[in-house]
């Protein structure tokens, strides 16, 4: 479990597999669990780091929270394992790092983002605040989950609220968070030449489609493609999203 530090804040970071280093970075107060799908996915042939936003999990909850001390973050936690490059996965919050990140660093060689805007101005900071877990399970899932998934995997909804109890942001850390997310203003995005996919849920409360969609036509290699579902659509159809990230990074894996 290593742990580095940016500004004397500790960061915790998990990797497992060999190969090309795909990192994903999280979405305003989730967990590591967050990952497990996509993370099953890559391992293996690929390298898959996993990283705890700061106030998340093993990672010290330290002031500022603003999307470009989180981005330096992720840069001292790639430079600390010896990463020359690497795939970003963002989701939210955790897309908004990517997209600064990119811009500001030189280890960037594509973007998958999930449910992500250039700017928070675009972001429901009600909707946002409806999925902290201090409003209760069963509340906090209903605009990260369609109904219909909450239906059908109940088991699978329960297990996730066990994770979310020991590795989620709660309190003053999920609020500076969801500041972060909220006052984020992309660089210029035509600077970010990255491969870049944006993936959005169609009835996603927190980051409407058309903040996904414009956010895809003003990257110069972005796409957009919707997906079926609410603010975290990408679990809810993991197999079909993380079929798509890997034949993204099995295309540019030799760069």
């Amino acid at each position: 479990m290593p742990t580095t530090t940016n500004d004397g804040v500790s960061l915790h970071y998990e990797t497992t597999g060999e190969g090309p280093t795909v990192v994903f970075v999280g979405e305003v107060g989730y967990g590591a669990w967050l990952w497990g799908w996509h993370h099953d996915a890559v391992a293996g042939p690929y390298e898959a780091l996993v990283w705890d936003l700061r106030g998340t999990g093993e990672s010290d909850a330290t002031a500022p929270y603003d999307v470009d001390t989180l981005a330096a973050d992720l840069e001292a936690v790639l430079a600390d394992h010896g990463v020359r490059s690497a795939h970003l996965v963002g989701a939210g919050l955790g897309g908004m790092v990517a997209l600064w990140y990119a811009h500001t660093y030189d280890r960037a060689r594509t973007l998958t983002l999930y449910n992500t805007a250039a700017s928070g101005d675009a972001v429901d900071s009600d909707a946002l605040a409806g999925l902290s877990l201090a409003n209760g399970p069963a509340q906090s899932l209903s605009g990260a989950f369609s109904p219909a998934f909450r239906e059908r995997a109940t088991d699978l909804t329960e297990r996730i609220t066990g994770w979310r109890e020991t590795e989620d942001a709660t309190g003053d850390a999920f609020d500076a968070q969801a500041g972060a997310m909220t006052g984020f203003s992309a660089p210029p995005l035509y600077e970010v030449t990255q491969p870049a996919e944006v993936y959005y849920g169609v009835d996603d409360p927190v980051v409407p489609a058309d903040a996904a969609e414009s956010l895809a036509r003003d990257l110069p290699r972005g796409t957009a493609t919707a997906v079926e579902g609410r603010h975290l659509s990408f679990i809810e159809h993991a197999t079909a999203v993380t079929d798509r990230l890997v034949a993204l990074l099995d295309e540019h894996a030799g760069e």
